[in-house]
């Protein structure tokens, strides 16, 4: 297989003849050489060109007419220079073969420099933001977050599933879905893969997860929502409560940021200003009524009773400083909803206590989990109280033969990225947002 060799992995070629390839970053044309920046998307590297000998000739013209973020295919020697201050390793090459030539005068904007460039600008050109290297690096971050979270999964007996996304009814409500022509019918994108977590679970499987995309059609324009986005849900069986699932979440997150921080901290350091906190085990926990009495009497933040029965975004921003002050930590559960504010399918107890959490990081909820009803009598009751009965009857067919007790939780992949490396809006920690205003490019 033809593996490319990358920028990160040239001194392990020093004295090497090998290809390279990459764009065209800088070119310094100077009287006798030419120093030309390669970049990949592991780094960059200088190519140094002598305009003497003669037969330098072809390349040194080819360079000399070639507009910037074209890209080449090189020919050369991987050699060691102390004097070049890009860690010290130069290309000498032998060819250069130009792969595509960039059409037209001028990109559309400085990718190294976007603080005057406005963020749509950016979006709708988003190849080109991307080749930013902080932009770049969000998303490499991202793909080992998610490998980590899947990895402490798999060494915990998990099976990966992958479930459909159109649906024949709303999926857990009658709102907030996108109705979508399938065939002579209509159909749903759904909101989550919930109702088939619960039906492998229903199958005999013991531990499921899935990362795949979920669709809200919620007309919200805040810096932390979007229409669609990458959910990673995970639901497992023969759990005794809901804290199996807040420990097995808090111990997958310690997991992965653990190794998020050993790979990535001083980059996230640099390019972030951001530190990388791993928790520590276990995640403090509140009842939702003892937050609002402590975020009173520390920080004088009153709300109304009809208020209580939900943590308000303000309250969110303030569980986080209370999550810090009390227990030093940055995460914080909250239990004890009433269940009037949650889905059908989330158990309560005899006194219609929810049997679930929120997950609050950073002053924003990250996951809402639960231990999920899996009580035939109770499930169908609990649908028809909603009124939601008749459109989730296949659904309930699902706890008619036997189920075990199982929970889950969820979390927003995008929004996590934002909060973990401090990224203003989610619009910039997704690699293509989707919102209420944008279904382009």
């Amino acid at each position: 297989m033809l593996k490319k060799i990358n920028a990160c992995d040239l001194k392990e070629q020093i004295g090497n003849e090998i290809e390279f390839s990459g764009f065209v970053d800088t070119i310094r044309d100077k009287k006798w050489m030419q120093f030309v920046i390669l970049r990949d998307q592991t780094g960059k590297v200088q190519m140094t060109i002598e305009k003497e000998p003669q037969e330098n000739s072809e390349m040194v013209s080819l360079i000399s007419s070639l507009p910037l973020e074209s890209t080449v295919l090189v020919k050369c020697k991987v050699m060691e220079n102390e004097a070049v201050k890009l860690n010290g390793i130069e290309l000498i090459p032998s060819d250069i073969k130009v792969t595509s030539k960039r059409i037209g005068e001028e990109l559309p904007f400085n990718f190294n420099d976007l603080g005057n460039v406005n963020l749509d600008t950016r979006l709708d050109n988003r190849f080109i933001d991307l080749r930013n290297e902080k932009n770049m690096k969000i998303f490499q971050i991202q793909s080992d977050l998610v490998r980590y979270m899947r990895e402490f999964l798999y060494n915990n007996d998990f099976t990966e599933i992958h479930t459909p996304k159109f649906i024949e009814t709303a999926s857990e409500s009658g709102s907030e879905v996108f109705e979508v022509k399938y065939f002579d019918r209509k159909a749903y994108l759904a909101q989550s893969p919930q109702f088939y977590k619960q039906l492998a679970m229903a199958a005999g499987f013991n531990r499921v997860f899935e990362v795949g995309p979920c669709f809200r059609a919620e007309n919200s324009n805040t810096s932390r929502h979007a229409t669609e986005f990458t959910s990673f849900d995970v639901e497992f069986s023969y759990i005794k409560d809901y804290n199996d699932v807040m420990n097995m979440e808090a111990e997958m997150l310690t997991y992965a940021l653990s190794h998020i921080k050993e790979k990535y901290g001083e980059v996230i350091k640099e390019l972030f200003d951001t530190e990388i906190i791993v928790p520590t085990l276990p995640f403090p926990c509140m009842k939702l009524s003892d937050i609002y009495k402590e975020l009173e009497e520390r920080y004088n933040y009153k709300v109304s009773e009809s208020e209580k029965n939900d943590l308000t975004t303000e309250a969110e921003r303030l569980v986080y400083k209370l999550a810090k002050d009390k227990f030093n930590h940055e995460f914080m559960f909250v239990v004890d909803y009433p269940a009037e504010k949650r889905a059908f399918y989330h158990m309560r107890d005899e006194s219609g206590i929810l049997q679930g959490f929120d997950l609050i990081w950073r002053g924003v909820e990250i996951t809402t989990g639960a231990e999920r009803e899996h009580r035939y009598e109770k499930i169908c009751e609990n649908a028809r109280e909603k009124g939601l009965d008749k459109d989730v009857k296949f659904y309930l067919e699902f706890f008619k033969y036997g189920c075990p007790p199982h929970g889950g939780f969820a979390i927003g992949i995008d929004r996590f990225i934002m909060l973990l490396l401090n990224i203003p809006t989610i619009k910039e920690s997704m690699f293509l947002f989707r919102g209420p205003n944008r279904l382009n490019p």
